[in-house]
């Protein structure tokens, strides 16, 4: 149920029918597979279809949405490839971050551990507390501070391109997975402990092995949605009516 959103009205009308969808296909409101319409953005949103239509060819270029005429769109569902490729650029961009970090001074090196100890407790509070949304956006933060403290911003700027397809995945594979929560956790404390040795090769095996449950988890979820997607009776269409 999409209901009606708190959002400014100074926005271009447009531009608020594009952040009112966009979000909820983020956070797994809209799921993969769900055909959603114009007509029902418009409702919630008090606006005509053209603007929704507008922000539904926006999403469809990002490739969240597929449109057919006289439907509406099918919000794209997070694929098998899309997951694969994503956590190897993290491994790539990831590894080469934490190699540079290592070669830090020492007390450079140990101003961010402090601050990467800072966010392992407020990640141990939202665990806690069963707060899987917040628990991914601070997973995020965790391992982009890393990346940050590599002190190459071209590489940050790839890197915080990926940051909603990794929101999408990290939703599916925390709110459908409670134990995820805790293991994401426990492998955070043993990435910051291994990057504070200076051990640059062990780190990378274990940001290897935390990202293979991130894998596990994403694409465990996905199967039954790219099937339910695969099987339903609507056709593609390059126009949307």
């Amino acid at each position: 149920m999409l209901g009606r959103p708190q959002v400014g009205r100074a926005l271009p009308t447009s531009q608020r029918a594009y952040d009112y969808a966009k979000e909820r296909i983020l956070e797994g409101i809209l799921a993969g597979g769900e055909l959603i319409s114009e007509g029902t953005v418009a409702d919630a949103l008090g606006v005509s279809r053209t603007p929704v239509r507008e922000a539904f060819l926006r999403l469809e270029a990002e490739g969240l949405l597929r449109l057919y005429p006289k439907r509406g769109a099918v919000v794209v569902p997070v694929s098998a490839k899309e997951v694969e490729s994503v956590l190897e650029t993290r491994e790539l961009i990831e590894s080469f971050a934490a190699e540079k970090v290592a070669a830090m001074g020492a007390e450079a090196l140990g101003e961010l551990v402090g601050e990467l100890r800072d966010q392992l407790r407020e990640q141990r509070k939202l665990r806690g507390a069963g707060e899987g949304k917040a628990f991914v956006a601070a997973d995020q933060l965790f391992h982009q501070m890393i990346v940050a403290a590599s002190d190459n911003p071209i590489l940050l700027d790839l890197y915080a391109g990926l940051r909603d397809r990794q929101q999408r995945m990290g939703l599916y594979a925390v709110f459908h997975d409670d134990d995820r929560l805790r293991a994401t956790n426990h492998q955070h404390v043993e990435l910051v402990d291994l990057l504070e040795r200076g051990d640059v090769a062990g780190y990378r095996t274990a940001l290897r092995g935390h990202l293979r449950g991130t894998r596990a988890a994403a694409l465990g979820r996905q199967d039954g949605r790219d099937r339910a997607v695969q099987d339903s009776s609507i056709h593609p269409s390059t126009g949307v009516d």
